[in-house]
């Protein structure tokens, strides 16, 4: 089946299925740029698939931006997921086993001050510190966090063999990240309803692209994500809410959840400028960085389809 007529449900080619949106007139046109140069060669092909595995939220999303540019620059790509060697461990990886370990070890009642490691940059010391004095439904909330944390790094439970499977929502979360439905608890959760309603009641007070903003603390754990470029400051506004600080003072990040705030914004526009001048959409000028433009080289059809969705990718998802 081709993409042209392989169409997601919003109108959208599958290639897009990583921004999310209805297809407008720029997507139209970047799919009719990909007509003209069907059947796409096996190159082109695996660097289009790349480009729609591409999570602006990601951690590594600079990197994942330059492997992308590279690959449109030498025609193919071995890059992707589940390329990297067995047996590597990225060293925000150790941050995420030592965020579950230092967690694991406040529910077994340790005291904070015989936890002595780093998550990132702090003290686990310093991070538990933000939960106070504890208690059932504290310890409750923070074992869904640490559920949450281990379903996306596959690290078995502390002092135990057992790995986690998977992880139920605690609250099912829609796009303007409030409940996408009427409240229920989910029957994983029923043997203690009233602490899923505590925590789904629990609103978090900040701002959402400046403006005042609140999220649930439910979906907030829901939505911590250990990839996230901002996980360690997202794990202590979680930690902070669940020790009643329900009005943090850095804005909660996730997903796309004020992804303005990211710290590669200002260089991912001028890498979608400089995109823009090599695919024809703008006369290079002072905004766009000359040599990323040269490294391209020639503009083939194929070079500058793929050039026009990644920039079209990076925009929606960054929130242009």
């Amino acid at each position: 089946m081709t993409q042209q007529a392989n169409k997601e449900g919003n109108g959208c080619r599958p290639w897009w299925r990583n921004c999310g949106v209805e297809a407008d007139a720029e997507m139209l046109d970047i799919d009719r740029m990909e007509d003209e140069i069907t059947p796409l060669l096996p190159g082109v092909s695996s660097t289009r698939k790349l480009i729609a595995t591409l999570e602006m939220c990601h951690h590594k999303a600079e990197r994942w931006v330059e492997n992308i540019i590279e690959a449109i620059r030498q025609g193919e790509t071995i890059k992707g997921l589940g390329t990297r060697s067995p047996g590597q461990l990225h060293p925000a990886e150790r941050d995420w086993q030592n965020a579950c370990r230092a967690l694991a070890l406040w529910c077994a009642g340790c005291p904070i001050t015989s936890i002595d490691f780093l998550i990132g940059t702090k003290s686990a010391r310093q991070v538990l510190s933000r939960l106070g004095q504890r208690s059932p439904l504290k310890e409750w909330q923070v074992q869904r966090a640490i559920e949450r944390i281990r379903s996306f790094i596959g690290w078995p439970w502390y002092g135990e063999d057992a790995l986690i499977t998977g992880y139920v929502p605690i609250l099912e979360c829609g796009s303007d990240y409030k409940s996408a439905r009427r409240a229920e608890c989910p029957k994983e959760y029923r043997e203690h309803t009233d602490y899923w309603k505590q925590t789904a009641d629990t609103l978090l007070h900040d701002t959402q692209d400046e403006e005042p903003a609140e999220i649930s603390l439910a979906i907030a754990i829901d939505l911590l994500m250990p990839c996230h470029w901002n996980f360690h400051q997202n794990l202590e506004t979680v930690l902070g809410v669940i020790g009643g600080h329900v009005n943090p003072e850095m804005p909660y990040t996730a997903c796309a959840r004020n992804i303005k705030l990211s710290p590669i914004r200002h260089r991912m526009k001028a890498v979608c400028r400089t995109l823009q001048a090599y695919y024809g959409d703008r006369q290079p000028d002072e905004d766009v960085d000359q040599e990323l433009l040269r490294s391209l080289g020639e503009a083939t059809a194929a070079k500058k389809w793929l050039a026009a969705s990644l920039d079209k990718t990076i925009r929606l998802q960054m929130g242009r």
